[in-house]
């Protein structure tokens, strides 16, 4: 008895299937996309709070124009630093310091949009806030009229046998974030500044800085 040996036509009709079905690893995946940075450049870090301004909330300032402070890379970050000490009245000598920084952030598709990753940061520079310079029983609070979102921070310090006091403004501008640290103590025995004219100040200077980035962008 012969017996027939091969596939039969279901067999090869499904190699024939199988062959003609492309492998899935030759699909090539989507890279993800995240929206662009609004804004693409850092002004300058010195010229973001007016000069009208510096002369009222950092009087006698030595340097004006202020400081620029060491930066790895000026259009992702930047700060300057401005101080003076009020001495006309022995009785009443005040020392001021303001510190404006600023940090951009772009868009990333492995961390996301820069607008996300400046929110991250807002809520970490706000914690370290509470807590610079050793203070302690530091007062945090929301603020509504400043940039995209903001948050104030008002502690108090010790240093070198004078108390200090800080008032200071995190703020964010899409994808630009703003820190405005703003200090005040009364020297030999003088009166402290008042917290909340120090954080209206504070405020102040960061508004300006805002304005002063959205300037930078314009087109």
């Amino acid at each position: 008895m012969l017996v027939a040996t091969g596939c039969s036509d279901d067999d090869s009709g499904d190699k024939k299937k199988a062959s003609a079905t492309p492998s899935a690893a030759a699909t090539p995946s989507a890279s993800p996309s995240v929206k662009e940075a609004t804004f693409t450049k850092l002004p300058e870090v010195c010229k973001t709070v007016t000069e009208k301004t510096i002369d009222s909330i950092v009087p006698k300032a030595k340097k004006k124009e202020g400081e620029p402070l060491p930066a790895s890379d000026s259009n992702d970050s930047a700060s300057c630093f401005w101080n003076g000490l009020d001495d006309e009245d022995p009785k009443d000598m005040q020392f001021r310091t303001l510190t404006v920084s600023l940090k951009r952030f772009a868009a990333d598709p492995a961390l996301g949009s820069g607008e996300k990753r400046a929110q991250a940061f807002v809520a970490q520079r706000t914690t370290k806030a509470a807590t610079e310079d050793g203070a302690k029983e530091a007062k945090t609070e929301k603020v509504a009229d400043i940039g995209d979102e903001a948050n104030s921070v008002a502690s108090d310090y010790r240093k070198s046998d004078d108390d200090y006091r800080n008032a200071i403004v995190v703020t964010r501008t899409a994808n630009v974030v703003i820190t405005v640290k703003y200090s005040g103590a009364g020297y030999q025995g003088a009166k402290n500044p008042d917290a909340e004219g120090l954080m209206k100040n504070a405020r102040t200077a960061a508004k300006e800085a805002v304005t002063a980035v959205a300037d930078a962008n314009k087109k």
